[in-house]
């Protein structure tokens, strides 16, 4: 009876242990003429100007379709992208194209990123997680957070959850840091169904939404995912976007500096 005590609590603390561990990081899928590519075939099509468009993630639809000839090669559909090529006669006519814009340039206009900066006083709010509960900026006063935009259907957005684990809640996970992940302009169903994918790969953060757009409208523009670092006063004190490599890194570095004071 002994043995089989300690077996059944052996058997729970694995379980439990198990559901504590994320999954590895999804990796992206590249297609193109429907055949799975490297990134180095899309450079090469690339630096000789024969990539015609690149879409980031399919329909669910696709998604199987690819999965029926390719097998577990195909994860998530967010994870694939597909890349069109020019024929040759495509690439002559898009190449002279290409030689009139020269000669006759519109002037770029940039892309303003953000809507608050570093210095700026945060934004308040109140966020309605997926777990029915809400969270009020305000109350977190005295608090380091990082704030999170997100969406389901973006993928450097889901890379880069898989490495806030490690990199950002565990080294932090006993001093006052708090994270949030706010997806931006999705109905809470279509959130509630990733975040359950999510956590079940070990990614249990406080995720919330903002169907509306209203928290998303008052800090950033354009791309995602975007991350405010507000410290202990609700200042923002570093902003980043995208999930290019460091990134998370850099933001660990920062919130560190912020404990400290």
């Amino acid at each position: 009876m002994k043995k089989i005590i300690l077996l059944a609590i052996f058997l729970i603390a694995q379980s439990f242990y198990a559901q504590n561990q994320v999954a590895k990081k999804p990796e992206t899928v590249i297609i193109i003429n429907n055949e799975i590519a490297t990134m180095d075939q899309v450079m090469k099509y690339g630096n000789e100007g024969y990539v015609k468009s690149m879409n980031k993630g399919v329909s669910e639809e696709k998604r199987n379709e690819l999965a029926k000839k390719f097998g577990d090669k195909i994860g998530d559909r967010e994870f694939i992208v597909v890349v069109e090529v020019f024929t040759e006669q495509e690439k002559i006519e898009n190449d002279k194209k290409t030689k009139d814009t020269a000669l006759d340039p519109k002037p770029q206009v940039e892309q303003k990123q953000f809507l608050l900066n570093v210095n700026d006083k945060a934004k308040d709010f109140t966020l309605k997680l997926v777990d029915g509960k809400e969270v009020k900026l305000s109350d977190l006063k005295g608090k380091v957070v990082l704030v999170n935009f997100w969406a389901t259907w973006c993928a450097p957005c889901l890379q880069e959850f898989y490495d806030i684990p490690s990199k950002i809640l565990e080294p932090f996970k006993n001093d006052n840091f708090v994270f949030l992940a706010i997806s931006s302009g999705e109905k809470e169903t279509a959130v509630a169904k990733k975040v359950v994918k999510l956590k079940n790969d070990g990614l249990n953060f406080n995720f919330g939404i903002d169907p509306n757009n209203i928290i998303w409208n008052q800090y950033a523009t354009n791309a995602i995912p975007k991350n405010f670092l507000i410290d202990q006063n609700g200042i923002i004190q570093y902003v980043a976007v995208g999930n290019a490599e460091g990134n998370l890194d850099k933001i660990a570095s920062e919130i560190k500096k912020l404990l400290s004071k």
